[in-house]
């Protein structure tokens, strides 16, 4: 099956940027709504950022003004813009998508990827 795939993570001073991206390793059909979360070692994982197929955001209070979250549909890839960065913006990002269509009639739900890892030192 088709996985999804974060990118983009990395080292950073506070006060610097990211740009995390997620995408199929593969051909989807199409790719529903659309978000990433955030982990911290013996923590759950943390709504950051959501869109909607059509475009509708959400942040959560810690990421409002910060983070930029876009997506494109007919490419079938997310970004997240993670400006002014702070120690507590450290932790391991997913993607996530609650329904992904591997063809018009073949899908599945809740789909994960892997994580990749944030760390923001000062």
């Amino acid at each position: 099956q088709v996985q999804l795939v974060e990118s983009g993570g990395g080292l950073v001073q506070a006060g610097g940027s990211l740009r995390l991206s997620c995408e199929p390793d593969g051909s989807v059909f199409r790719l529903n709504d659309l978000a990433w979360y955030r982990q911290v070692p013996g923590g759950e994982r943390e709504l950051v950022a959501r869109i909607t197929r059509a475009g509708e955001v959400y942040f959560a209070d810690s990421a409002l003004d910060r983070f930029i979250i876009s997506r494109d549909n007919a490419k079938n890839i997310m970004w997240m813009q993670m400006n002014s960065l702070k120690p507590e913006d450290t932790g391991v990002y997913y993607c996530r998508a609650d329904k992904i269509y591997y063809t018009r009639d073949h899908y599945a739900i809740d789909l994960w990827g892997q994580g990749t890892h944030v760390t923001v030192f000062s």
